[in-house]
């Protein structure tokens, strides 16, 4: 396989509004950057390209209409070409809020068009081979950021501090890697992280959310550059519900965090590259698939369409897509909005992937994506849930589906599109084929 990857910076000036807490926050001044990092990948017959954005998350138009440009650009579908967005909370305002479109940053996404058409027709003339590995590891760095009780009643924990010590609920905690290896130095070229919680480590009150910033995620990409010299990219999980341990602090925690998640990265490369015949993906295939699905708009919703963006209103029903992209026996699932981490981890339980990997706010911005029995305990998440709620479950299988014939149009199959490994032991050792 050959891979291609860039890094641009993408900082708007200072004074611009600051996305995801209030919608009058100005920065007052650049603390780290934020950046679009990209990854190209080509196995010889089929290329997809995945590119990560330092923004709280972008318009379903923009997603299309830059897409469309991309896979014209390398010659390939659209739905093999996947953004995400880290939901960065210290970026520029770059979404169509609801009764506040005049706020987008319509100069800043005029640019950041331009800069993806500019870094993707450079991609192509930078391709060079690369083993790819893969691993996973658990890190408690995260928590569920509801508490809910026995009676089913849901708190919303960052404005109830003394019950932060109760927190119980889900957490997906899994780090998941890919590594991009140089066959012939042995050197990493290129390493990917995916890990769900909100970038809220870094904001902190009063001069703490007025600087841009990238967060914990940048944190992580620098330590790993610094120690490794490869270039490197975070991919945000379904962080909807999740929070860092040490959220709102200051720059220090997102520091911190950072360094630690990207430690547990470093440890995972070890792992991997020194049990090659476990971890190294041979015969790498690449494949990108894009499916949308119709759910009807929950009550509040069709009451009050005023509550949707523009271009979602007029309608009883809203379409969404769930897109996902291959890298051998990895694949990431790009979903819409904010997926919480129970709905991110049903996805992976029923993929046929080897690994699967959530891409956060990734075809469109649809607020928060809860599980149906949200909406019955209440909190934070479920009140901007826009579909009704027996149709998150709908939601889940469109995506799982996705990954199933996916996989069939990768690695076609004579029969059931899984690798069955019924005869298997019962107990996996190290080494075993």
């Amino acid at each position: 396989m050959k891979i291609a990857f860039f890094r641009r910076e993408i900082n708007p000036e200072i004074g611009a509004l600051v996305a995801g807490y209030s919608m009058t926050d100005h920065s007052v001044m650049i603390e780290d950057d934020i950046f679009m990092t990209g990854l190209l990948c080509d196995d010889g017959e089929n290329k997809v390209l995945l590119i990560s954005f330092d923004l709280q998350a972008l318009d379903e138009g923009f997603i299309t209409h830059c897409r469309a440009a991309c896979a014209t650009i390398l010659r390939i579908p659209p739905s093999s070409v996947m953004f995400t967005c880290t939901h960065n909370h210290s970026g520029p305002q770059t979404i169509c809020e609801p009764r506040y479109e005049h706020l987008l940053h319509c100069s800043y996404m005029d640019d950041l068009s331009k800069k993806i058409i500019e870094e993707t027709e450079k991609l192509t003339a930078k391709l060079q081979d690369a083993d790819c590995y893969f691993y996973s590891t658990q890190v408690d760095e995260n928590l569920n950021r509801r508490y809910v009780t026995p009676d089913n009643h849901a708190s919303f924990l960052p404005s109830y501090n003394e019950m932060r010590p109760l927190c119980d609920g889900f957490a997906d905690k899994e780090l998941g890697c890919l590594f991009f290896m140089d066959p012939v130095k042995k050197l990493p070229l290129y390493i990917i992280g995916n890990y769900a919680a909100h970038p809220l480590a870094g904001h902190a009150p009063g001069l703490g959310g007025l600087k841009i910033s990238a967060d914990f995620p940048g944190a992580f990409r620098n330590y790993i550059t610094a120690q490794t010299g490869a270039e490197c990219m975070f991919v945000s999980g379904a962080a909807g519900d999740m929070i860092p341990k040490e959220d709102e602090l200051g720059s220090d925690a997102a520091r911190q965090m950072g360094i630690r998640l990207a430690k547990a990265a470093l440890r995972s490369h070890i792992a991997a590259t020194r049990n090659k015949d476990r971890y190294c993906m041979q015969n790498v295939k690449v494949g990108g698939l894009s499916k949308k699905f119709t759910v009807p708009l929950r009550k509040k919703y069709l009451d009050d369409q005023s509550n949707l963006p523009d271009f979602y209103q007029g309608s009883p029903n809203i379409k969404l897509e769930i897109q996902c992209i291959s890298i051998g026996d990895v694949c990431f699932v790009g979903l819409p909005g904010e997926p919480c981490a129970e709905l991110g981890q049903e996805i992976k339980w029923h993929s046929p992937f080897r690994r699967t990997f959530i891409a956060f706010a990734s075809t469109a911005y649809i607020d928060y994506v809860v599980p149906g029995n949200f909406l019955v305990s209440g909190g934070y998440e479920p009140r901007s849930h826009h579909f009704s709620a027996r149709n998150s479950i709908n939601f889940v299988k469109a995506a799982v589906d996705a990954t199933y014939d996916l996989r069939e149009s990768v690695y076609p199959s004579e029969g059931e599109p899984y690798p069955d490994y019924i005869d298997h032991p019962l107990v996996w050792k190290p080494g075993q084929q």
